[in-house]
C-alpha cells in the first residue's frame, strides 16, 4: 500500500508565469535549451505552494522534473519534505522503486514524524525486493492508529508470505487489538493459528472478539478444518463470498445453451502448474473422448517451467492464458467460446478467478477438486462430488448442487511414479519401529485428533509418529505437546519436504498413515494407497470429512474406516498389534488395487464424461 499522491496546497487564485509559459510551450518537454537556466531560476523561486499546485496539473515527467529543479534549489528549505514526499510518488508510479525510496529517505530527514513518508518508505523498499529494510522502516513509524493499524496488517502480510508465522500473527493481533472488526484480519489469524497448531485457532485473545465471532470470519480453508458440518462450513464460504466478490452484471451466456456438434467443456485454473491438482487431472484431460467433447484451458496459473505444466497444456485441443485479462474480459472471452459447461478447479482456494464465474458465461458451470466444500455462489450450478462424499441425505446442505459421479469422486493419473531409492536409515526412522505417519499440511491437525496420536503412540509399544515438518511454530507445539504427554522425544519424528517423486517413494517405509479430521487427506490418501501404506480415517459428516473414506472403499479397505474417534484410536490400535490384519491390508494393496480402482483412468473418464453429459444444456432441451 502506498499513501496517495495528497500533500496538496493549491494553487493561488491568479495563476503564475511560469504555469502560462509552460501551458504555451508544451511542457517541459518542449522548453528552448536556451531558456534552461531562466526556467531553473523561476522554478526554484516558487513557493512549496505553487509548486504543488504546478505538479499537480502537470504529466508525471514533466512534475518530476519540476520538483527536481525545485529540490535542486531549495532542498534545505523546512517545507522540502513535502516536496520530498510527492516526489517520491511519482517516482514510485514511474517504476523506479529505489529512487522512491531515496526521495522518502530525504523527506524523513527533514520531518522524522512523517508516518506517510515511512509507510511508503516500506512499500517502495519492498518492490525494490528489500524486505528487510521494508519491515525496519514499518516498525520504525509511529503514526496515528489508524495508520498503526495498516502498518501492522501490512507487516502481517509479509511476514506471512516469508513463512514467519509467529511474528505475522503478532502483528496481526495488534492490528485487531487497535480495531477488532476487521473480517480479514481475523481471517488471517484464525488460518494462522491453524498452522502452527495453536489451538484453539479461534482464541485470538482480542477483547471484544469471541470465539464465535472469528470462527464465523475465519474463511473458506480453514473452516474446513474447522467445522464438520456442511452448514457452518457454506457460512463461512457465504461470509467470504460476500465480502470479496460482488455481482458483477447481468448473466452473459444463454441459459439454454448452444446447438454444438460436440460438448464444449473448459477448465478454469489458477493451479496448471505445479500443483497437486494437476497432478490428479492430467489424464483426464488427455482421455477425455474428442469424438463427444473438445476440450479448453482457461489459464491464470504462473509459468513455472514443470514438465505437470506442458503435459497439461498439451491436453487442450484449445489454451486460452487469461492472466494477463481482467475477469470481465477472461469471462467475454468464454462467452465468445461459446463453452457449453465450465469447471472451476479453484473453488475457494487461492488465486481464485471468481468474479469470471459470477459473470455466468457458461450456461452450466461446475466446481470440481480444488475446494471439497460446499461454494455457495449463485453462479454455479453443481458440485462434483460421489455417493459417500456427499450422501443424499446432506444434499440439502450443499451450494451449489451436488452432481454425482459413478465411483469415488477424485481423478487420478495412472503413469507410474519415478522410482526414487529410499530407506528408513535415509530418512531417520528406526528400522524396528512401527511407524505411523501423516504427512499432511499441520493446518488439518485439530488439537482432538493429535491428542488421540498420542494416545496410540503410547499404546503401541516400538512404534513412532512420523509428521511433515511444515514450519518451525507447528513443530515446536507439536514438540512440546509430545514432551508434555511424557513420551520419548525420539518417538516423534519429523520430515522435510521433498520433490514429489521423492515424496511419494517414502510414504512406502511408513506402516500405517494416521488421517485428520474433519479435513481428510485428498491426493495424499491416494499417494498413500497407491504405494502401498494403509490408512484409518475417521469419517465425518462434511464432503471434507468423507473423501479418505471414499478412496477407502473404492480401494476395497473398509476396515481402515471408522465414524468416532475411538473407534479411530481402537482400529489404528489394533492394525498395529495385530501384524496378520496389517499384512492383510498391505497384501490388498500390493495387489494391485490401486491401479484397478482409483488408478483405472480410463474407466474414471467415462464416468466424469456420463456426469457432465448428464446437466449439459441445449436449445429446446432441458438437462437430465
Amino acid at each position: 500500500m502506498t499513501v496517495p499522491f495528497t500533500l496538496s496546497f493549491g494553487l493561488p487564485g491568479d495563476r503564475a508565469d511560469l504555469a502560462a509559459f509552460l501551458g504555451q510551450n508544451g511542457g517541459l518537454a518542449a522548453t528552448p535549451a536556451a531558456l534552461g537556466d531562466h526556467l531553473a531560476r523561476a522554478v526554484g523561486g516558487l513557493d512549496i505552494m505553487t509548486l504543488v499546485g504546478l505538479a499537480e496539473g502537470a504529466p508525471p515527467d514533466d512534475a518530476r522534473r519540476l520538483y527536481d529543479m525545485w529540490l535542486l534549489a531549495k532542498g534545505a528549505d523546512p517545507t522540502a519534505c513535502a516536496a520530498w514526499f510527492n516526489l517520491g510518488v511519482l517516482r514510485g508510479r514511474g517504476g523506479d522503486p529505489l529512487g522512491a525510496a531515496q526521495a522518502y529517505r530525504a523527506a524523513l530527514g527533514l520531518k522524522p514524524d512523517m508516518a506517510e513518508a515511512a509507510i511508503n518508505l516500506g512499500t517502495a523498499l519492498e518492490a525494490a525486493g528489500q524486505v528487510d529494510g521494508a519491515l525496519a522502516s514499518w516498525r520504525a513509524a509511529l503514526p496515528a492508529p489508524a495508520l498503526r493499524q495498516v502498518l501492522h496488517n501490512q507487516l502481517g502480510r509479509v511476514l506471512e508470505s516469508q513463512g514467519r508465522l509467529g511474528p505475522a500473527a503478532e502483528e496481526l493481533r495488534a492490528s485487531l487489538l487497535i480495531r477488532a472488526d476487521q473480517p480479514d484480519v481475523q481471517q488471517h489469524l484464525v488460518h494462522l493459528r491453524q498452522r502452527m497448531m495453536a489451538w484453539p485457532p479461534t482464541d485470538v485473545q482480542v477483547p471484544g472478539l469471541t470465539d464465535a465471532q472469528a470462527a464465523r470470519h475465519c474463511g473458506p480453508l480453514a473452516a474446513l478444518a474447522l467445522f464438520d458440518d456442511p452448514a457452518d462450513q457454506a457460512k463461512a464460504a457465504a461470509d467470504w463470498i460476500a465480502r470479496k466478490v460482488p455481482v458483477p452484471g447481468p448473466a452473459l451466456a444463454p441459459a439454454g445453451g448452444y446447438a454444438h456438434d460436440r460438448i464444449r467443456i473448459g477448465y478454469l485454473s489458477t493451479d496448471f502448474c505445479r500443483h497437486a491438482m494437476s497432478f490428479l487431472i492430467a489424464e483426464l484431460l488427455e482421455r477425455h473422448d474428442r469424438t463427444t467433447f473438445e476440450v479448453y484451458g482457461y489459464c491464470a496459473s504462473p509459468e513455472d517451467g514443470s514438465d505437470i505444466r506442458q503435459r497439461v497444456i498439451a491436453a487442450f485441443d484449445h489454451f486460452v492464458p487469461i492472466t494477463a485479462l481482467s475477469d470481465a474480459e477472461a469471462a467475454a472471452q468464454i462467452r465468445a467460446d461459446e463453452i457449453d459447461i465450465l469447471i472451476d478447479l479453484n473453488g475457494l482456494t487461492k488465486g481464485a478467478r471468481l468474479e469470471i464465474l459470477r459473470w455466468k458465461p457458461a450456461p452450466v458451470q461446475a466446481t470440481y477438486l480444488g475446494y471439497i466444500g460446499p461454494v455457495p455462489l449463485p453462479e454455479l450450478d453443481y458440485i462434483l462430488c460421489d455417493e459417500v462424499t456427499i450422501p443424499v441425505a446432506e444434499e440439502a446442505a450443499y451450494a451449489p448442487k451436488p452432481l454425482r459421479i459413478e465411483g469415488c469422486y477424485q481423478a487420478n493419473d495412472s503413469t507410474p511414479p519415478r522410482a526414487v531409492p529410499v530407506s528408513r536409515a535415509q530418512e531417520g526412522l528406526p528400522e524396528d519401529a512401527f511407524v505411523f505417519c501423516c504427512v499432511s499440511h499441520a493446518y488439518k491437525v485439530t488439537e482432538a485428533m493429535f491428542q488421540t496420536w498420542i494416545q496410540i503412540v503410547a499404546d503401541v509399544p516400538q512404534s513412532v509418529l512420523w509428521l511433515i515438518d511444515d514450519n518451525p511454530e507447528a513443530r515446536a507445539a507439536a514438540t512440546e505437546r509430545w514432551q508434555a504427554a511424557g513420551l520419548a522425544a525420539d518417538r516423534l519424528i519429523f520430515a522435510a519436504r521433498v520433490d514429489p517423486d521423492h515424496y511419494r517413494a517414502r510414504l512406502a517405509l511408513a506402516d500405517l498413515f494416521l488421517d485428520t479430521s474433519p479435513y481428510n487427506a485428498g491426493t495424499i490418501a491416494s499417494d498413500a494407497l497407491r504405494m502401498g501404506l494403509p490408512m484409518v480415517t475417521l469419517q465425518g459428516q462434511a464432503f471434507s470429512a468423507r473423501m479418505a473414506s471414499s478412496l477407502m472403499l473404492a480401494v476395497g479397505l473398509p476396515q481402515g474406516v471408522t465414524t468416532t474417534l475411538a473407534d479411530y484410536k481402537s482400529r489404528a490400535c489394533q492394525i498395529a498389534r495385530t501384524p496378520a490384519l496389517h499384512a492383510q491390508m498391505k497384501a490388498h494393496l500390493a495387489g494391485g488395487a490401486w491401479h484397478r480402482t482409483l488408478g483405472d483412468a480410463a474407466g474414471f473418464t467415462h464416468r466424469f464424461e456420463r456426469a457432465i453429459r448428464s446437466v449439459v444444456r441445449r436449445p429446446g432441451l432441458r438437462a437430465e
